[in-house]
């Protein structure tokens, strides 16, 4: 049953993004359906971002910034997600439908939102979606070799009933993963989509970092570790990750990543049942391959969903 409404709310974790940030500003206010809102978090820039966002602040009347006390340098994964809490903390989660973590540095068409709400209303068990990102390597268009059985981190539009089910994101790296996996669990579906349509340029590619690209494939790696992931399943990833940029080494550092958090015995994601599920799904998807092992996972999960129907409804 499709929902009535389309009032989305964007969540925005920024810092010194005056480099790209004209590009998303822009790419947003254009929307053929704009958010209802748009909380943008200043979490301590010092370039000229609060500039830029006063212009946009002026001009729309949806977008509103809020300041969170600087922490003295740029944060991904846990800090990112600790900023975002700052902004979902200030609103009424339950004037929306939909909730979006949207980072400030990308470029989308003018129909994204749109278009990701007509995919969830068509399908109710759709709990969050996105488009699949590219970036420009070298003058060329490369994918990011995003899987469609996740919903990818810089622009999770999620529905806010599924949102609350799963308990949010966790704070650790690795949260726009373990997200999706338990969102399945309960019953959900996350998808990326290939649609052309909803494509969308990464200014600042996947797995980079403040230090350098390969510190943050190294911190994917550890992240791979913290979830729970099957060893060889992540072995597997890294060698199909071999051909995309940059080559070779970038695979490596992830696969070294991972290892180096086994060998030091690191913490790991304090659900145990929930890494035993992910860890089923990826032997499945290793020995059938993501598409039929995530249809599998979907079916058997469907009575779990079907359990909680009505509260699915709206109001």
């Amino acid at each position: 049953m499709p929902f009535a409404s389309r009032r989305y709310a964007l969540i925005t974790p920024c810092r010194d993004e005056a480099q790209y940030m004209r590009r998303t500003l822009d790419s947003v206010t254009a929307q053929t359906e704009p958010p209802a809102l748009w909380l943008i978090v200043d979490d301590g820039s010092t370039d000229a971002t609060p500039q830029i966002l006063a212009e946009y602040t002026a001009r729309h009347d949806w977008i509103r910034v809020v300041s969170k006390p600087d922490r003295g340098a740029r944060a991904v994964g846990p800090g990112v997600i600790e900023a975002f809490y700052f902004g979902l903390d200030r609103i009424d989660t339950g004037a929306f439908d939909y909730i979006c973590k949207f980072d400030l540095d990308l470029e989308l068409p003018h129909g994204y939102f749109a278009g990701l709400m007509d995919k969830m209303a068509a399908n109710p068990r759709l709990g969050s979606c996105s488009g699949k990102p590219w970036f420009m390597w070298k003058g060329a268009r490369v994918s990011e070799k995003c899987g469609s059985e996740m919903s990818v981190g810089m622009t999770k539009f999620y529905r806010v009933q599924c949102f609350r089910e799963i308990g949010g994101f966790v704070r650790e790296v690795m949260w726009d993963a373990i997200d999706c996996h338990k969102s399945r669990q309960l019953g959900w579906q996350a998808r990326a989509f290939d649609d052309e349509a909803l494509a969308f340029e990464h200014l600042r590619p996947m797995g980079s970092s403040q230090k350098s690209v390969h510190t943050g494939r190294m911190r994917h790696g550890y992240g791979q570790y913290f979830m729970g992931s099957s060893f060889w399943f992540f072995t597997a990833s890294c060698l199909f990750r071999m051909a995309h940029p940059p080559y070779v080494t970038g695979a490596l550092a992830s696969w070294w990543g991972y290892v180096r958090a086994a060998l030091g015995r690191k913490p790991q994601l304090p659900d145990p049942a929930l890494r035993a599920f992910i860890r089923a799904y990826q032997i499945r998807a290793l020995l059938r391959g993501k598409t039929a092992a995530i249809a599998e996972v979907d079916a058997a999960q469907s009575p779990v969903w079907e359990a909680r129907a009505p509260a699915h409804k709206p109001a």
